[in-house]
């Protein structure tokens, strides 16, 4: 307990209560804090745990945690990999495949060697610890990885690459670190390396693999069948992962992480059961998980660790971003179908994350023991690859990705679900503004006449299992719900707010609302569009009498009022245009009054009821 002048300040659980009560709301304030000023929460999910460990004292993790600190971490990572392996979809894969397989292979190998060099060279490191070294920071991860191609959403084929490469990269260059280690360890015990190397690849791939399969199985037949209600399949799904990883290390060391990618792997491409729900719980979770890592892992840094490693650490770090990086992507897509800037930018794509960081202190820990001397130096090491890193990707990937016109940011795009007349109109309104309109309907006159007006149409269900990854969304950055079904456009609207977010689902007033009588809260439906009595109906009966959209530049001479006794109060508000080519649509819960130098889309009769003011 802490005690001043005889008094009782604070007892030691309220001070472990504040600090782990500090890391949750710290890691939830840094990524809400990021998404708000559009910077990767891993810049400041790094800050945020470096001032609240070394600089304030307020967390320190090894007191809070204790021994549990390297289990509570691998675990994080098994739940991580696990979900990044659940977003990994074989269809993304056509014509990248062969991409993904050189980058972590033969890219792979590249980046290990050149590290290993580098770290034999200009840190003094011994050769044993330097190919150790290199084959930790082989791997790039998904715990950077993903939030930063959130953060920047890529069009083409980058994001998938850099998505599976990220996950698949992180157990395969675990592994490879791990068979490192007993290579230098038998130095010590005198077995032969080769027999060892045999014995723990076969484990990794047979017990591994098998556990995964078998765990994947497990859990398809529990939905398919029923076995468990569907409030409890998360929870089962964890439990399974963490025991899974847990056997997984017991039979053989690190190869965990192998297990759980797979099963995610094995959930997310089979047919038999529905899996979306565990996907969406394991999405928030690893959001969690990350935040509460990095403020962990970099509060646990201290002044002293870097004294040993000088400025050294610096040139190790700038040779794996200006030459193994560029010279592993170099080779691995060569002959590929990747555009020069998408080459360029997957160059500026390798940040290194809690893997290497988690691996990386536990052989240091075990070599420390064994008397390896310069085993100390591998955590600083490690954790200056990461940070440096971290921050050069972080804030060259953005800006490299709209030099190379492949960012999509705040994509201003439209897909409209119904492709009847008023959708029609508002696709072609649109389109002529500049933005993109993609529609779906399974109506085959709706298909036909949207294409006649030049219109990219989907034709089929939006249900349809594999939509997400048949649709082509470069560019669209919302939904417009729009068919005469309501119920259609409430689970259309919840099955695509993974996509865009609730912010970006919007729906047409359901007909019960303007009775009065809809009975559904705003957490089920989307963001009501334009008014609640712009219901269908109501739409279809203005588009059938004549009335068309109407685009109008708003100013001082002519501004919305104006507008208004020109048209009408049936004037009905659908968009609005910013200055610097932003669209925003106009729904029922914040009614909007366009301002002079505003264009305004809005549905209104053919002909003006008055002239001109």
């Amino acid at each position: 307990m802490l005690i001043y002048d005889g008094y009782i300040l604070a007892s030691s659980s309220t001070s472990m209560l504040v600090s782990l009560a500090s890391v949750i709301v710290l890691g939830g304030a840094a990524q809400w804090i990021a998404w708000r000023v559009r910077l990767p929460s891993i810049l400041l999910l790094l800050i945020v745990g470096f001032v609240a460990g070394p600089v304030s004292q307020l967390v320190n993790p090894d007191d809070l945690f204790g021994k549990l600190l390297r289990p509570f971490v691998a675990i994080s990572v098994a739940l991580i990999l696990f979900e990044g392996g659940l977003s990994l979809n074989f269809g993304e894969l056509k014509g990248k495949g062969k991409i993904v397989r050189n980058l972590v292979t033969v890219g792979l190998v590249i980046t290990g060697a050149i590290a290993t060099l580098a770290a034999r060279w200009l840190i003094g490191l011994d050769w044993a610890l330097a190919l150790l070294l290199g084959g930790i920071l082989t791997v790039t991860g998904p715990t950077v990885i993903l939030p930063l191609l959130r953060h920047i959403r890529p069009k083409g084929s980058v994001s998938t690459v850099l998505k599976w490469e990220g996950i698949v990269i992180d157990p395969i260059g675990a592994l490879l670190a791990v068979l490192i280690f007993e290579v230098v360890l038998s130095q010590h015990t005198g077995r032969a390396s080769t027999q060892m190397l045999g014995i723990a690849i076969l484990k990794t791939v047979v017990v591994g693999g098998g556990l995964g399969a078998f765990a994947a199985w497990l859990m398809i037949i529990t939905i398919k069948h029923y076995w468990a209600p569907e409030y409890l399949q998360n929870s089962i799904a964890m439990m399974l992962v963490v025991a899974l990883f847990t056997a997984s290390n017991y039979v053989q060391h690190e190869s965990g992480l192998f297990t759980v990618t797979l099963m995610g792997i094995v959930l997310a491409n089979q047919k038999a059961a529905d899996v979306r729900h565990i996907v969406e719980f394991k999405e928030n979770l690893r959001v969690m998980l990350i935040s509460a890592l990095f403020i962990l892992l970099s509060a646990r840094l201290k002044f002293d660790d870097f004294k040993d490693i000088g400025f050294g650490a610096l040139a190790f770090v700038g040779i794996l971003i200006v030459i193994a990086r560029p010279l592993s992507v170099f080779v691995s897509t060569l002959g590929s179908t990747l555009s020069r800037g998408e080459r360029l930018f997957l160059v500026f794509m390798a940040p290194r994350g809690i893997v290497a960081a988690s691996v990386a202190s536990i052989f240091a820990l075990d070599l420390e023991q064994k008397g390896y001397a310069q085993a100390r130096m591998l955590g600083p090491l490690t954790f200056t690859v990461i940070v440096t890193t971290v921050l050069f990707y972080g804030f060259t990937a953005p800006y490299m990705a709209k030099r190379l016109k492949l960012s999509e940011q705040d994509p201003q795009g439209v897909l409209l679900l119904g492709g009847h007349r008023f959708a029609r109109a508002v696709a072609v309104t649109l389109r002529e503004l500049g933005y993109r309109v993609v529609i779906i309907d399974n109506n085959p006159q709706n298909v036909s006449a949207a294409r006649l007006q030049g219109t990219p149409t989907y034709p089929g269900s939006v249900f349809r299992e594999h939509i997400l990854d048949e649709l082509d969304l470069s560019g669209i950055g919302r939904i417009m719900a729009m068919t005469p079904n309501d119920p259609i456009n409430v689970l259309a609207g919840q099955r695509f707010l993974r996509v865009f977010g609730a912010a970006g689902v919007f729906q047409i007033s359901p007909k019960a609302a303007k009775e009065g009588k809809d009975g559904l809260g705003s957490q089920v439906h989307g963001r009501l569009l334009f008014a609640d009595e712009a219901t269908y109906a109501t739409l279809d009966e203005r588009i059938g009498r004549g009335d068309v959209l109407k685009s109008t530049k708003l100013s001082d001479a002519f501004n919305f009022a104006d507008f208004k006794k020109m048209y009408g109060d049936d004037a009905l508000p659908l968009f609005v245009v910013t200055d610097d080519e932003k669209l925003r649509i106009i729904t029922a819960d914040k009614p909007f009054e366009p301002k002079p130098g505003l264009r305004l889309v809005a549905l209104v009769r053919p002909e003006p009821t008055s002239p001109t003011a």
